[in-house]
């Protein structure tokens, strides 16, 4: 690029010129000064200042460089940030355990306490009145939320109660640091309740059962329910439970006794079985609240 020349009152004028005339950015001029005005008397300036600029020529430049030049035209240097160094996991590096703390084990009174503190204000939120009370036996807990409409706390067939009892376990064990407790919820009497009636209900399918020598699968149900089931029939020699299939679809099946008795239980009358009509073997009999003119 060719040389420029210009003159100005200063030589920041005359730079100032020259630029102009370049169409360049100061930083990227070149800048020789030929003459500098000279004071006179009585503060007067003699003469002009003279300068010769040209385009400087164009080179890569650095990121650094870059950003060194935008610090200075901002008006001073600033220091650089220190680069912050990163932490890396090789595949070696091993995260630490959660081991399981040691110590005294919790007061089950505690954790019962915890539990009841929970679920009463779950029964305020619900805008439920309720009491809590708790039955502590070793280490088996079984707390009690009685009140009015206390009903969403238990859901169809007690699935809201399951959900309800594991959250309140969580809750209450945690907060005690408890990992040898069982705790077990029952609101509003459900529970008992729910034994009653299913233990009457499955003792008369297994009277069907028996009259008519066909096995009956009762409908899926959860683990707490089978239990009951198992526990209701496990006193009677003339049939025998077991449970197949995998959760959430495990359900309990009643078979007739296997033994000397069972020809004799076959040739029973099936007048008994009031579902004439379809195959014994492949109906799926539902708990109390689904009987039918029974």
């Amino acid at each position: 690029m060719e040389w420029v020349e210009t003159t100005g009152k200063t030589i920041e004028e005359a730079k100032s010129i020259a630029l102009d005339r370049l169409g360049v950015a100061d930083e990227d001029a070149e800048f020789e000064v030929l003459d500098e005005p000279k004071p006179g008397l009585f503060g007067r300036v003699r003469g002009e200042a003279r300068v010769r600029a040209r385009v400087m020529p164009k080179s890569p430049r650095s990121k650094n460089d870059r950003r060194d030049r935008g610090r200075r035209r901002e008006g001073g240097e600033k220091t650089p940030k220190p680069q912050k160094q990163e932490k890396k996991m090789t595949e070696n590096t091993e995260r630490p355990r959660r081991e399981r703390p040691e110590g005294p084990a919790a007061d089950p009174a505690q954790v019962a306490a915890e539990a009841e503190k929970f679920l009463l204000g779950l029964a305020g939120a619900l805008g439920a009145s309720a009491t809590a009370n708790s039955v502590i036996e070793g280490e088996d807990i079984e707390v009690h939320l009685n009140g009015n409409d206390l009903g969403l706390l238990v859901g169809p067939r007690g699935s809201t109660l399951q959900a309800v009892q594991d959250l309140t376990r969580v809750v209450a064990q945690r907060r005690q640091g408890d990992h040898d407790t069982r705790l077990r919820i029952d609101v509003g009497g459900y529970r008992a309740k729910r034994k009653e009636a299913l233990s009457r209900f499955v003792n008369q399918v297994a009277d069907e059962v028996v009259s008519t020598g066909t096995p009956r699968a009762l409908e899926a149900m959860p683990s707490s329910d089978r239990k009951i089931v198992h526990d209701a029939l496990t006193g009677r020699s003339d049939i025998a439970t077991h449970s197949e299939g995998e959760d959430p679809n495990r359900r309990v099946v009643i078979t007739p006794a296997q033994g000397p008795d069972a020809s004799a239980v076959r040739r029973q009358p099936k007048s008994f079985d009031r579902c004439a009509g379809r195959s014994p073997a492949h109906r799926h009999v539902g708990g109390p609240t689904h009987r039918r003119g029974h």
